[in-house]
């Protein structure tokens, strides 16, 4: 057996392991001892969400994943008055859970306009404000937190300001932070968001569970039994919803994201010195440096001149190594919309490869990666 190295946190995080015992056997929505026992276990989860994230308890709702989260908040563009404006402004570089549900709204009739990115693929206030001069009248923006294949690190907080001191409707500031809980210090009232998405699994929780962040209720596309104060109706997921909490207060919290986030720097600091020594690597974006607070220190987009980028993560597999060639979403299909926004040609993006870690990953796997792609280069 070969031994695995999982360079792939980016898609899902090791699973972590929970010490709470199975969901309670009511639903939460009955009035029997069992519902009321369930629906204890329920709200004692989102208290425990909701103290790690810095938020009330009512501005948090248990949801299926990240895009289910995602759709809840862009769809409600769809119930607003018809007429001029009222669409969405997005990212260029936003995961496909966001992207994909623009071009849905541009289909039914919602304007849908991206914002261009830097070479770097990080949204500046200059670019946003442009995109808001064009006009369209907006009604809301999507900016994504943290950037699922490159890393890139937004400016939330001055984004947002961009958006506040513009005349006008307000518009609805949401943020995919999918990426960034665990990763990076969240600051959700300081950001200024009207919204913000997370996901379990991206946590080492288990696959099924998100959360989303929500400042003041909206009204939802999907409607059904009321549940999760109307935002997102059906019966809700106990069990993921303890294990979710768990996530956050192990990874989320301030103190944890402090102490991971070093050593997860040091690590990436030599991959990076020891990818540039080959001579065939070049980093994507290419000004990232060895240590980037622009970016985060647990994701890494290369590319190898040559190397298809899934000929590369073949290889590496086969060796016992788990890359990507970048969102899981989308890896059915060969084009990079994110790398083609950064003005990557063609082939570039093509060459491109995602190496991720966790909070598990060890000095001794970042060298074992090293040697893995030495050794391929010399035979590729």
């Amino acid at each position: 057996m070969i031994r695995r190295y999982y360079f792939d946190w980016a898609a899902t995080a090791v699973p972590d392991t929970f010490p709470e015992k199975g969901p309670p056997l009511g639903n939460p929505s009955s009035n029997h001892l069992e519902g009321r026992q369930a629906r204890q276990a329920l709200e004692t989860a989102r208290r425990r969400c909701a103290a790690v994230l810095g938020t009330p308890e009512n501005q948090l709702y248990f949801t299926s994943g990240a895009t289910e989260a995602n759709a809840i908040i862009l769809h409600s563009l769809l119930l607003r008055p018809s007429g001029s404006g009222g669409g969405l402004l997005f990212s260029q570089v936003e995961h496909p859970a966001v992207r994909e549900n623009a071009k849905v709204l541009e289909r039914l009739g919602k304007p849908a306009a991206p914002v261009a990115v830097a070479a770097g693929g990080r949204v500046s206030p200059a670019a946003l404000q442009r995109a808001l001069e064009k006009g369209g009248n907006p009604r809301m923006a999507a900016i994504i937190g943290v950037q699922n294949e490159t890393g890139a690190v937004m400016d939330l907080k001055t984004l947002g300001a961009v958006l506040r001191n513009r005349e006008g409707p307000p518009i609805h500031f949401h943020s995919d932070l999918v990426q960034g809980a665990g990763k990076i210090p969240l600051d959700l009232s300081g950001w200024d968001l009207d919204s913000a998405s997370f996901s379990g699994h991206k946590l080492g929780g288990p696959c099924g569970i998100g959360l989303l962040y929500l400042r003041k209720p909206l009204e939802p596309l999907s409607t059904g039994g009321g549940q999760e104060g109307g935002i997102r109706p059906g019966t809700e997921n106990i069990q993921g919803a303890a294990a979710l909490a768990s996530c956050l207060e192990r990874r989320a919290s301030l103190e944890a994201v402090q102490a991971a986030y070093t050593p997860a720097a040091e690590r990436w600091k030599a991959l990076i010195q020891a990818l540039r020594e080959t001579g065939r690597c070049v980093l994507l974006p290419q000004d990232r440096q060895d240590e980037d607070r622009r970016f985060s220190p647990y994701i890494l987009q290369a590319a190898f001149d040559g190397i298809p980028g899934e000929v590369l993560v073949r290889a590496l597999d086969e060796r016992g190594f788990a890359v990507s060639t970048g969102s899981a979403c989308s890896n059915k299909r060969r084009e990079r919309p994110v790398l083609a926004a950064m003005g990557l040609d063609a082939k570039t993006s093509l060459e491109g490869v995602r190496i991720s870690q966790g909070w598990t990953t060890a000095d001794a796997d970042i060298e074992a990666l090293i040697g893995a792609v030495k050794t391929i280069l010399r035979v590729l």
